[in-house]
């Protein structure tokens, strides 16, 4: 059984399923959204799609190495502490787990050369931590899904 994320996630032979069940949380998650912030980010989400289908597998793959090795502490102290359910425990630690994912996105938002995406996670950014922490449930049901698997 593999005992770490980057074995779990990152196995050649499941990563092709870990990012389809990846861009299916993410559809979930701005599916879900409400008010008038919702609508601005389900407007601009569909925006996306729509002028480059497959932005959303291509964004995850590229960024999966990344979010796993932020995840991966969290991870060893879940294990370590006995496991059971990984989104209970990453929404227990909501504030520093959605640090860490978002750390991979600032970083990777603040070296692209390209100003439009700069802008566009700019306007996104304010409101990506309470997303991505309503997200943690969701993330850690989809991490012990492919756990149960390894």
């Amino acid at each position: 059984m593999a005992e770490t994320l980057k074995e779990i996630l990152l196995d050649s032979s499941r990563r092709p399923a870990v990012v389809s069940d990846f861009e299916v949380l993410v559809d979930q998650e701005v599916s879900d959204k409400g008010g008038v912030s919702g609508a601005v980010v389900k407007t601009g989400f569909a925006a996306v799609k729509k002028i480059k289908p497959g932005i959303i597998p291509a964004a995850v793959d590229s960024l999966l190495d990344d979010f796993a090795g932020s995840l991966e502490p969290f991870y060893a102290d879940f294990r370590g502490k006995g496991g059971g359910d990984f989104g209970a425990y990453l929404s227990s630690r909501s504030d520093e787990a959605a640090d860490a994912l978002l750390s991979v996105t600032d970083a990777r938002a603040e070296k692209s050369s390209r100003d439009s995406i700069k802008k566009v996670y700019g306007k996104l950014r304010p409101n990506g931590k309470k997303n991505v922490e309503e997200a943690l449930p969701r993330l850690g049901q989809l991490i012990d899904k492919h756990a149960a698997n390894a």
